[in-house]
């Protein structure tokens, strides 16, 4: 089994932390986006991984840090970590097509914006599985259609009328990835474009006309890392799973003074906290100083220093000085507040 990666985007609606940071490497509960979804999709599928490929963008931005942590990713789970490059934003379906060179035998390709909680049932009859979620507002998603025999036979894009409320998350399996790399290729030579882009569903589609099968595959749980706020709250439900799961959450090395901690947090090596309350539901990175606060419900990455403050639905990133009587703040690397 394969696991593919495309992660070539620079995440502009979570900006200022994707000004330094691609936004699959952003902690959510004290892990990266991407190692969260890649460790956690290899965990349910249950079979050995021999091969991660991860799908980037320029390379002064997706630089050998993102590479050196992507491979270790790859190894740690007994895999070989595969890296291409996107040379251009030109949609889903030319991503994974910079990865053809990978696209062979099973495979999973997963987009790297979604966290998951689920127990993957691969239908090994099938050609393919795609994951879907039900959702209240099925117009504002990609959702499918099925037959009465619960096989997937459309992909509609943001329907103005009912079709189905079952959206797609952007996870897929394929028997043979080689399939679709054979109609995405079709799709990029004859310049089948969709939105301006060239599109993953052109070359599903492709392969539904040829008569492939086509399953829903569902999740208990879809949680969305797109802006702050969905990422501060998808932080919060991860917690309260890790939590349910017994995970030990808050490092050993932490440095309490007149300090309390609420559960759930996610607190990393060498933090130190001074007269503060902390929690519940938030993360904070590593080395990390927070004193005479209250912090509830956000996420604050590794070097920061905070102080006299009184934050919910934050979320601060990496080498920040902030001291002062803000409440809702999204601060970028190396900001400073006093």
């Amino acid at each position: 089994m394969k696991i593919i990666v495309p992660m070539a985007g620079r995440g502009s609606r979570l900006r200022p932390h994707t000004l330094t940071v691609p936004k699959p490497l952003i902690p959510v509960a004290g892990k990266p986006i991407v190692h969260r979804l890649v460790s956690d999709i290899a965990k349910v599928l249950g079979e050995p991984i021999e091969e991660i490929a991860f799908i980037l963008g320029d390379p002064a931005f997706f630089g050998d840090d993102v590479v050196e942590s992507l491979t270790e990713l790859a190894e740690g789970l007994g895999a070989k970590a595969s890296i291409y490059r996107q040379d251009e934003p030109l949609g889903t379906g030319h991503a994974i097509m910079s990865a053809k060179e990978s696209l062979s035998g099973p495979a999973v390709i997963a987009y790297a914006d979604t966290l998951i909680r689920a127990d993957f049932d691969l239908d090994r009859k099938a050609d393919s599985v795609i994951w879907v979620k039900q959702v209240d507002r099925p117009e504002a998603y990609g959702v499918v259609k099925l037959s009465e025999a619960n096989e997937i036979v459309e992909l509609v894009e943001k329907p103005k009328e009912y079709v189905s409320d079952l959206a797609v998350i952007g996870i897929y399996y394929f028997k043979d990835v080689g399939q679709l790399k054979e109609e995405l290729q079709y799709v990029l030579d004859h310049n089948v474009i969709n939105g301006g882009e060239y599109q993953i569903n052109d070359g599903i589609k492709r392969m539904m006309e040829k008569g492939m099968k086509f399953v829903p595959g569902k999740v208990d749980e879809w949680m969305d890392c797109g802006n702050k706020d969905v990422t501060v709250e998808t932080n919060q439900r991860m917690l309260g799973f890790l939590e349910k799961d017994g995970e030990e959450l808050v490092a050993p090395t932490v440095i309490l003074e007149n300090a309390n901690i609420v559960e759930p947090c996610f607190i990393a090596e060498d933090v130190t906290i001074r007269n503060t309350t902390v929690g519940p539901y938030v993360s904070v990175g590593a080395n990390t100083v927070l004193e005479n606060s209250t912090i509830k419900n956000s996420i604050i990455q590794s070097n920061t220093k905070i102080m006299n403050a009184n934050l919910d639905n934050a979320m601060v990133g990496n080498h920040v000085v902030f001291d002062g009587k803000f409440e809702t703040v999204s601060l970028g690397d190396y900001s400073e507040m006093k």
